[in-house]
């Protein structure tokens, strides 16, 4: 944001910041939610590569479409072992992985 509205926006009241200050977000808790973000942002791109639907990948991981959209959007509900299952099924390494969480 530009400094100038960024000033103006605070000396109106508005107090800026980013998810982990409005939140609260320990430091491990930030690393969480980044971690799975990037699993989820890599596993919609494998599947978009691949052009495979969310069930054809449902299919391969044993689970159902819905599930496989709550994993690319890093839904809370969604395990962090299905979100690597997830991506190891489309065909990633685990230097894959670590690339994508590195």
């Amino acid at each position: 944001m530009k400094k100038e509205i960024h000033e103006r926006l605070e000396r109106k009241g508005w107090k800026l910041g980013n998810a982990e200050d409005f939140l609260g977000l320990a430091a491990d808790e930030v690393a969480m939610v980044e971690t799975r973000l990037r699993i989820a942002s890599a596993v919609r791109e494998l599947r978009a590569n691949q052009a495979l639907t969310q069930t054809q990948v449902a299919e391969k991981v044993g689970s159902s479409q819905s599930r496989v959209a709550r994993v690319e959007a890093a839904d809370e509900s969604v395990a962090l072992d299905l979100l690597v299952r997830t991506f190891f099924a489309l065909g990633a390494s685990r230097q894959d992985l670590a690339r994508v969480i590195g």
